[in-house]
């Protein structure tokens, strides 16, 4: 999703909050007022002050009679209690994490210089799915959103091949989990067998995941010994 280039967008977010936040409930409540939940409360109108007049504040635990009856969860990263938590989401949700990764973008190329020519380095990863107790899988949002039609359909500058990315083996597709600290760890234990890999357009016997394996093998081609001297040095 692209923005433009200026931060026009994000000063009328910033200083149209309420109205923004109005339409915001507006919209939720037309798209859902007649929902199990909602329709004890709303009658199918959609009206914001019979809203805020009729449904009371909740906890997690008053709604996860409904969230169960999902088959698509998301798991919150962070939480107040210290455990996460399970809620539901749909395609509008993938929609709105593009335009916040969009505006993100565009608040970084505003402050370090080069962004927009590629002179950065970014890292892309997907980690396992766990499972609910009925065996239904649920994941945290970044993971779920670039195993999503909205990260596979949008143009990309990454350059790894989505297999890659998808890979959920940390030592097999060569990414981080939480930090960079990590990524810089996995450089020191494997900078030798990675500058091997391109210098002779192999790749490791180790790396097993047959989407990643493929994907990576085309690009390598022929052997770049330059671009594994780079590497080296």
């Amino acid at each position: 999703m692209s923005l433009g280039s200026d931060l026009t967008v994000l000063e009328e977010l910033t200083s149209n909050a309420k109205q923004i936040q109005d339409d915001v409930l507006t919209e939720i409540l037309k798209a859902n007022a007649n929902t199990e939940y909602l329709s004890r409360f709303l009658h199918g109108s959609s009206d914001k002050e019979l809203f805020k007049k009729n449904v009371r504040v909740v906890s997690y635990e008053d709604m996860k009679p409904y969230i169960d009856l999902y088959i698509k969860w998301l798991c919150s990263s962070g939480t107040s209690s210290g455990n996460p938590k399970i809620f539901p989401a749909n395609n509008i949700f993938f929609e709105k994490v593009l335009f916040v990764s969009a505006l993100r973008s565009l608040v970084m190329s505003k402050h370090f210089d080069g962004l927009k020519q590629g002179k950065m380095m970014r890292f892309v990863f997907s980690s396992l799915e766990s499972t609910t107790p009925c065996g239904l899988p649920f994941a945290t949002s970044t993971p779920s959103f670039i195993k999503s039609e909205y990260f596979r359909n949008q143009p990309k500058n990454l350059t790894s091949p989505d297999q890659v990315i998808l890979c959920p083996d940390a030592k097999q597709s060569a990414i981080y989990a939480s930090g960079l600290l990590q990524a810089i760890h996995f450089l020191e234990n494997y900078w030798k067998e990675l500058s091997n890999n391109i210098r002779f357009g192999h790749v490791s016997e180790g790396i097993t995941d047959r989407g990643c394996r493929d994907s990576v093998s085309i690009i390598l081609g022929e052997p770049n010994p330059e671009l594994a001297d780079v590497i080296e040095r």
